[in-house]
């Protein structure tokens, strides 16, 4: 599978950015899909997953009622609503998919996304 993502950039404190994850190669279908971040100089972190068929999500507690995961299947796409930004969700995204069961664990994850960068000024 190879993963596109996009949307990143430059936004205030409070702001809002979209990210999208743009998915070829392989069934869509066939992969959760999940977002992590990696801020300068801390490991790679869990954001956000979503089910095969979209049903079901899991959130990271730092996220959770401000970052909204969905997937279109038809387009095969999966977005990062982000709402209510704040200077510690500067750092680079990545979305990644895994044919496991919805988890948090980056290691289970096959494919990867360059990353898009996100920053936010305070």
């Amino acid at each position: 599978v190879q993963l596109q993502a996009s949307g990143g950039g430059l936004v205030q404190a409070g702001g809002s950015l979209n990210l999208s994850c743009a998915a070829s190669g392989r069934t869509f279908t066939d992969y959760n899909v999940g977002w992590f971040r990696q801020a300068p100089g801390k490991e790679r972190e869990f954001v956000a997953v979503i089910s095969k068929n979209g049903v079901s999500t899991v959130y990271a507690d730092s996220v959770k009622g401000r970052i909204t995961i969905s997937r279109d299947n038809a387009k095969n796409t999966v977005d990062l609503e982000m709402n209510s930004l704040k200077p510690e969700d500067t750092a680079v995204y990545y979305c990644a998919v895994t044919r496991r069961v919805v988890v948090t664990d980056e290691r289970v994850y096959d494919y990867w996304g360059q990353g898009t960068q996100v920053t936010v000024s305070s």
